[in-house]
């Protein structure tokens, strides 16, 4: 087992099975907020790599990045989804995840050379 990851599977396993409660806050370069969305469903896989969430109502799949602390046990109670209005009743997990768009390169010239794009 590689001791410099972080990352722990034996506790990634254990949420695989609950249900997760997400909320989504994007921002826009200039820090005006964007949207938000929540979406609620069952986690079916959790690796280092990726969060596969399959949705309750759809059954679609939702990804997140694998960071085991941005997931932390829900109070039991009552939830209310801001978008739609769907009460959802205890769930397992809690999950909040804020966004920020990159701020755009002022200069395209030193992305070339970064990128060894130069024509020299």
């Amino acid at each position: 087992m590689d001791d410099e990851s972080p990352f722990d599977q034996e506790r990634a396993n254990e949420l695989i099975g609950k249900t997760a409660l997400v909320g989504l806050t994007y921002f826009n370069a200039d820090g005006s907020e964007r949207d938000r969305i929540q979406v609620f469903g069952e986690i079916v896989a959790f690796d280092e790599t990726i969060v596969t969430m399959k949705l309750a109502g759809n059954g679609e799949e939702f990804t997140l990045p694998p960071m085991l602390d941005a997931f932390e046990e829900a109070e039991p109670g009552e939830y209310r989804l801001r978008s739609t209005g769907e009460v959802i009743v205890d769930p397992d997990l809690l999950s909040k995840w804020t966004i920020r768009a990159p701020e755009a390169d002022s200069d395209s010239d030193d992305e070339d050379d970064e990128m060894g794009g130069s024509e020299d």
